[in-house]
């Protein structure tokens, strides 16, 4: 290939993989950090960007609706791909802000998260929905108070909302409840949040930059009345925590900054902090994970596909 955005590395999907998605086909999906969207059919990889409709080529979240269409996240809005055509949804269409992340609830609405809030669709376009602002005493924020870094939803049915600054939010379909590091959360900066075979909250915390840096962050659990953290586990506490993931099977998978891979099990820490290629994984930083219906692991770093 001789575009110039193509990754350098030939054994790379890209640079940076940021989101990672298995749809329903089996068709895997990889969100790049400015070459679009990258699909692996299991044989062939093609990449989807500016060229095919796609709104931006910074692709940061990927979801699939009830009918089988994607929805792909961006620095620039979102694009809806029917398999065919992509429709893009931007300021125009409502949807402002950068770092949009998707989620399709299990009543098929779909809602988007990005540097200026909430957002849900209403089959033509987004409308924004507003989120109450916790009280905080001393108040700091990573990038934009109130970003969203992640929307999920829990097997009740509940909707949580990460936050830049506020902690997370959970909307029960009528009303609110905040959590934040008051109640035991690391940071209220959340990035991640995930659910384990148990049916704990797993939140993510990250730094603060705003309006000092602050080295706080980490892991905590939450089961319903208290907080757990993990202080005696390496890179768990006062560190960025980007990501989390629940695979198939419950496992808790965290993205532990400069220090690798965790897998909980319920019961205790398994720590993958190796790679076939150092030079790429210095930082371990981990910006995506999936699990494919083979049950192979996909991660998506700061230094490419692993």
């Amino acid at each position: 290939t001789t575009d110039a955005t193509a990754p350098t590395d030939t054994a790379q999907v890209s640079g940076y993989i940021v989101a990672a998605f298995e749809d329903n086909e089996g068709n895997l999906w990889f969100g790049t950090n400015g070459q679009g969207a990258a699909r692996w059919d299991g044989t062939s990889l093609r990449y989807f960007s500016i060229a095919e409709g796609l709104i931006d080529n910074v692709v940061t979240g990927i979801a699939e609706d009830s009918t089988g269409n994607l929805w792909f996240g961006t620095q620039a809005g979102a694009s809806l791909f029917n398999g065919k055509t992509f429709t893009g949804f931007g300021p125009a269409e409502g949807l402002s802000g950068a770092g949009c992340k998707v989620l399709v609830d299990c009543n098929g609405a779909i809602w988007a998260g990005t540097s200026t809030g909430v957002f849900r669709f209403d089959g033509k376009q987004f409308n924004a929905f507003e989120l109450p602002i916790p009280v905080i005493d001393t108040p700091s924020y990573k990038m934009v108070p109130g970003k969203v870094w992640d929307l999920f939803e829990d097997s009740k049915g509940n909707i949580w909302f990460g936050r830049d600054g506020y902690g997370a939010c959970r909307y029960d379909g009528r009303s609110f409840k905040h959590f934040t590091k008051k109640d035991g959360l690391c940071s209220n900066n959340v990035a991640s949040i995930a659910e384990d075979a148990q049916g704990n909250i797993w939140f993510g915390s990250i730094t603060s930059d705003f309006p000092e840096y602050i080295e706080e962050g980490g892991v905590s659990r939450y089961d319903g009345k208290t907080f757990k953290q993990f202080p005696e586990v390496k890179g768990l506490t006062t560190n960025d925590i980007y990501n989390l993931y629940a695979d198939r099977a419950g496992n808790i998978w965290i993205g532990a900054l400069r220090v690798g891979a965790y897998r909980y099990d319920g019961t205790s820490f398994t720590l993958f902090d190796r790679t076939d290629r150092p030079d790429l994984t210095k930082y371990f930083a981990i910006q995506a994970f999936a699990e494919d219906r083979h049950g192979t692991l996909w991660f998506g770093f700061s230094g490419g596909l692993f």
